[in-house]
């Protein structure tokens, strides 16, 4: 195969590419993103990115590429597959042959439907790039005040940003609590807490029916009547992930691209990674799941560009998360949602660590929060239990004088 074509300039396509050339491949590479920055990393866009509208921290500069022989072209998207003529056509007409495929085209933010009124005034905002970043950033100052719809990681990431540039924060989450997909309520009580603690008001369970532009300011009508007035509105309910290229073109589509246990859609020649694919994974008995998630987003850019060379890999990496507020690091190593039973480990410093085990006392899921790095030895360990699927005794994991290090080598 002597020409792979890449659509989708982040951090999966441009981890392929490189990975491509490490593993020996000598043909064209032809990396294709619709934004006009290189591939650059999206976690600092909610921290640094948004604290001062600084640059993006870009995977690799201009000259990395030339010396990898990587094509990039950026600013332009793609418009269509012909999986017949095995074409990808251009926006600006342009036409790209390959013999290879792999779509990394990620996802956008889910909007909000309620939202009236211009976003463009820059008052109704999400975050996905780095002009979002920027513009948000150019709008937070002391004293303003920002309302974020959205209790996830993104919605709390902005929220403590903005905290930290002297705004006034509203948080708004549907559900009884924060972080209610994926994160242990032990864990959301926490980073609630902390929140608070913070200044930022925290309205859960609370359901919004419109959102508006209202002369300088943004007005949030809720379904009991009530309303609130901000400055600025940040949506982050989410991510829809970036099928359209690759349902116009046929391929087949389950909460996301479906691909297979090698990433492989199915057409046979064209391959799908990142945020914008759904995948079995093998560690929950072939469960098929999404995920958005920058290590996913690595480790498949590296699995992809050995099976786009025949290598035939099945994925065996074990889903991992994070999040960084104010002092506080989360990390999740698994899926919990399934646990038949859960243990607590204190650690020091109020750290702590949930381990999720099924029915045969097997770990399937570890959650941790406590400052800087206070959970990350245990939470890597505890990702390197998971893969091993090994029995487990819940007493055990719960003392902190039992050496996690110990169990995997047993």
């Amino acid at each position: 195969m002597s020409r792979i074509i890449i659509v989708g300039g982040g951090e999966c396509g441009a981890r392929a590419a490189f990975a491509l050339r490490e593993q020996g491949f000598n043909g064209d590479i032809t990396l294709i993103g619709a934004e006009p920055h290189l591939p650059y990393e999206r976690p600092p866009l909610s921290k640094t990115g948004l604290a001062s509208a600084a640059p993006p921290q870009y995977v690799a500069g201009p000259a990395r590429y030339e010396e990898a022989r990587i094509t990039i072209l950026t600013g332009v998207p793609v418009d269509t597959v012909d999986r017949q003529s095995k074409l990808v056509r251009l926006s600006d007409g342009r036409k790209f042959p390959y013999d290879q495929l792999l779509l990394a085209t990620g996802a956008r933010p889910r909007p909000f439907a309620g939202v009236s009124g211009d976003p463009g005034l820059g008052r109704i905002c999400m975050l996905r790039n780095h002009g979002d970043a920027v513009a948000i950033h150019e709008a937070l100052a002391p004293g303003k005040s920002l309302a974020v719809v959205g209790g996830g990681f993104i919605g709390l990431e902005i929220a403590a940003t903005a905290r930290k540039l002297g705004a006034e924060v509203l948080l708004i989450e549907s559900s009884p609590r924060v972080l209610s997909r994926g994160v242990p309520a032990e864990i959301a009580k926490v980073v609630t807490e902390r929140h608070r603690q913070e200044g930022v008001n925290i309205l859960c369970g609370e359901q919004i029916t419109s959102i508006a532009t209202e002369n300088d300011k943004v007005q949030i009508l809720f379904a009991n009547g009530t309303t609130r007035l901000a400055d600025i509105v940040v949506v982050g309910i989410g991510v829809i992930p970036n099928v359209e290229l690759a349902e116009a073109a046929g391929l087949l589509i389950d909460n996301g691209i479906a691909v297979d246990a090698t990433l492989r859609t199915s057409d046979p020649d064209i391959f799908a990674a990142g945020d914008c694919c759904s995948f079995p994974l093998s560690h929950y008995r072939e469960r098929r799941v999404r995920l958005e998630a920058w290590r996913n987003a690595q480790d498949q850019g590296m699995l992809v560009a050995a099976n786009l060379l025949g290598r035939g890999l099945a994925i065996a990496s074990v889903p991992w998360f994070w999040s960084d507020q104010y002092e506080l690091t989360l990390q999740i190593a698994g899926l919990s949602d399934g646990a038949a039973t859960t243990v607590r480990r204190d650690l020091d410093q109020g750290a702590f660590i949930l381990f999720h085990l099924d029915g045969e006392d097997r770990l399937i899921a570890a959650s941790g929060i406590g400052p800087g790095n206070a959970v990350a030895r245990d939470i890597r360990l505890a990702e390197m239990l998971i893969a091993a699927k090994r029995r487990l005794d819940p007493e055990a994991l719960a003392s902190p004088k039992t050496n996690l290090k110990k169990l995997l080598a047993a």
